[in-house]
């Protein structure tokens, strides 16, 4: 069996290499080299060792991940015939895909892969810019560089910072979690003569680069409290913190029950935000939002019920599991197809975790706002055929409400408890007439109390004008200002 000999040409300089690694190169006719930009092939080409670098398959590559692929191919084709030495900066098992890709191919077509060590770039990188790394820290790949991967409370060591494109990249990656004016360390060459480290802004990171195969970015951890903010993190401690031992009385006597008023008043500040398409009135009200779910994690966490892990885990499996389309190999035609597949889904869910038969309405949350409640019942008995053809069936039976509520009112002994029911099967019915339009019956309603809002305050407004009292005018003069304040559009 051929095999490719992986050796380290370590960090820096000849006199840091081993010498097994030396005594092997000297002793070779050729050997492959990732790229020719390395002071100890300099020094070795001197000695009259032939390499044969890759360099220029960078340049007909826009991807790396294209450039590392052919590197790969062409080193396993030369070994077909023959055993290859090739030798990659630091150690063959940091940050080089191309040996990652050879030990993933080479078994399987017969080709041994053999790693021989060298020395890394991360302990003379760890001295250059003196830190200790049982602190915490994490090495990146600045070619594939996300900010989901970014932990700032972490030393971070950015390899692979080639070019001026990847070094932007970098930059505009880092900047989504760090000020413009974070201070970052450029390393140039770490642990040889060459070695140089340079202090800079983080929006001139790609301005003052030595772009080299040689040069990594160091991020040093985030140690002020505000610029941990946009962490879910520091949230998730904050809250606990809060109803710690030395917390908040008033956040250490909530509970489930007597946060449930705070988490409605919430979501309706924050339909507000939504209809009055304010952004920034948004961004707070989800804010607030979150908080009540974080609050009723941290209680679930504290009574040793769940914690917010588990929230996320639940409902993070949920959209996976309820997305075959997406995460899957099942194929949709449009919207309709998607709902389909929803309820189905759901109530193949709803069967495992039941054995007994259930209501089709079960599991509606008896704690949502009635005309919320009343149209997801609708819809429910929809499904199975209880419902109208047509909507002219709907509108019969709203009158037939508002006839039997009159007849009860005009009754010479009304009954209080019979027009309390007959009003609530007239709301019954007008919310079966929104859910035919498509409207949501909650959030009609809410439009007309923010309209009643709007023009009962204009005309609080005309009487201060007026430096008057509502006793001072008749239901006639107050309804013309109602009248208004309908003609200005409120």
């Amino acid at each position: 069996m051929n095999e490719i000999t992986i050796i380290g040409l370590g960090a820096g300089d000849l006199d840091q290499l081993p010498f097994g690694i030396y005594k092997k190169l000297t002793k070779t006719k050729e050997c492959f080299v990732r790229t020719i930009d390395h002071p100890v092939i300099r020094d070795l080409t001197i000695e009259g060792i032939k390499f044969t670098a890759f360099d220029k398959v960078y340049e007909k590559h826009d991807q790396f991940e294209e450039v590392y692929e052919e590197i790969s191919e062409a080193l396993l084709q030369e070994a077909v015939n023959r055993s290859v030495l090739y030798a990659v900066p630091g150690h063959p098992m940091v940050a080089e895909k191309t040996v990652q890709l050879l030990l993933e191919k080479g078994p399987a077509r017969g080709i041994a892969i053999k790693l021989e060590g060298g020395q890394s770039f991360l302990d003379p990188l760890f001295q250059a810019v003196q830190i200790d790394p049982i602190e915490g820290f994490q090495l990146l790949d600045g070619t594939a560089l996300s900010p989901d991967d970014l932990h700032i409370r972490q030393h971070m060591i950015i390899g692979q910072v080639y070019d001026a494109f990847s070094a932007s990249n970098v930059k505009l990656t880092l900047m989504e979690k760090l000020p413009d004016d974070y201070e970052v360390y450029i390393v140039t060459a770490a642990g040889s003569s060459q070695e140089k480290v340079t202090k800079c802004a983080l929006y001139e990171l790609d301005r003052q680069m030595e772009l080299s195969n040689l040069t990594s970015v160091y991020v040093p951890p985030v140690k002020e409290d505000a610029l941990q903010y946009r962490e879910f993190s520091k949230l998730r401690q904050i809250i606990a913190e809060l109803r710690g031992p030395d917390g908040c009385p008033w956040d250490k006597k909530q509970t489930h029950q007597s946060l449930k008023k705070y988490l409605i008043e919430e979501a309706y500040e924050l339909i507000d935000s939504i209809d009055a398409e304010d952004d920034e009135g948004m961004i707070g009200e989800l804010g607030d939002v979150l908080l009540q779910v974080m609050l009723h994690a941290q209680i679930g966490e504290d009574e040793g019920m769940f914690t917010i892990d588990d929230v996320i885990e639940g409902i993070t499996a949920k959209m996976v599991r309820r997305h075959p389309h997406v995460f899957g190999d099942i194929e949709v035609t449009g919207e309709e197809d998607v709902l389909v597949n929803w309820q189905k889904i759901k109530e193949e869910e709803k069967g495992s975790e039941k054995s007994v038969p259930q209501s089709i309405l079960d599991g509606i949350e008896k704690s949502l706002p009635n005309l919320l409640r009343a149209e997801e019942y609708q819809k429910r008995a929809a499904k199975v055929g209880f419902d109208w053809d047509e909507v002219s069936e709907a509108w019969k039976k709203v009158k037939e409400e508002v006839q039997e509520l009159e007849d009860e009112i005009l009754n010479p002994n009304p009954d209080i408890n019979r027009i309390k029911s007959e009003l609530g099967d007239l709301f019954f019915a007008i919310v079966n007439i929104s859910r035919y339009y498509d409207i949501q019956a909650e959030e009609a309603v809410y439009k007309a109390n923010q309209k009643f809002h709007q023009r009962f305050t204009y005309i609080e407004e005309r009487i201060q004008r007026e430096d008057k009292k509502f006793s001072d005018y008749t239901l006639e003069e107050l309804d013309s200002y109602w009248d208004e304040a309908k003609a200005k559009g409120l």
